[in-house]
């Protein structure tokens, strides 16, 4: 992957990851509850489970392009499209407040990984959108493998850092969450709008 390129999925990463979604949420709840030492079980886990989703993305468009190399193409129109209307649906999100649960029984290390994991497997918005994000990105001159572990390592350093500031900082931000939380996703989300927008243009 070129530095160029790969400097742009690095952006883009980071803009995902900073959008609120089922593991950040999951990230916050754990980090109020269980300290954020513990919480590094419960990022490990949706980690885990966000890689195994990249792979799964990653070898379909193999197979696809395997079949037609004109594929790609149509994908990054597709997928672009599709990163755009995320971007105005996350724009239209309101501030979101999280509410901590009351009487939560307590986890082991096992469960807390157990949920990381499966709260990212159960999403299948996740896997819609790497099917969109990721196509912006391949290069097909070269093996996917390898890009495949670049982009599955970055988003992952990625990820973990930004779930595990937000465990750390779990009570401070709960009221800003509120507060200025609806121009944060508007930020995302005209984040998101652009990429789609731009990454197809300029290839």
């Amino acid at each position: 992957m070129a530095l160029d390129t790969w400097l742009i999925y690095l952006l883009a990463s980071i803009g995902l990851s900073l959008t609120p979604g089922p593991n950040s949420l999951l990230a916050l709840t754990h980090g109020a509850l269980y300290g954020a030492r513990r919480t590094l079980f419960t990022i490990c886990g949706g980690v885990f489970g966000f890689s195994a989703l990249i792979a799964l993305t990653m070898f379909g468009l193999s197979a696809l392009l395997q079949a037609s190399a004109s594929v790609l193409t149509v994908l990054k129109w597709v997928g672009g499209a599709y990163l755009v209307w995320l971007g105005i649906q996350l724009w239209r999100t309101p501030a979101l407040h999280l509410e901590l649960p009351r009487g939560s029984t307590a986890l082991g290390n096992a469960g807390l990984f157990r949920q990381g994991c499966l709260s990212a497997l159960a999403n299948p918005k996740v896997l819609l959108f790497y099917g969109a994000f990721l196509p912006q990105f391949i290069d097909p001159q070269h093996g996917l493998l390898l890009q495949f572990v670049v982009m599955a390592a970055t988003f992952a350093s990625v990820e973990c850092l930004v779930e595990y500031l937000l465990a750390r900082l779990a009570f401070r931000i709960r009221p800003w969450l509120a507060k200025g939380g609806r121009g944060f996703n508007r930020a995302c989300g005209g984040l998101f709008a652009l990429i789609g927008v731009a990454l197809p243009l300029g290839r």
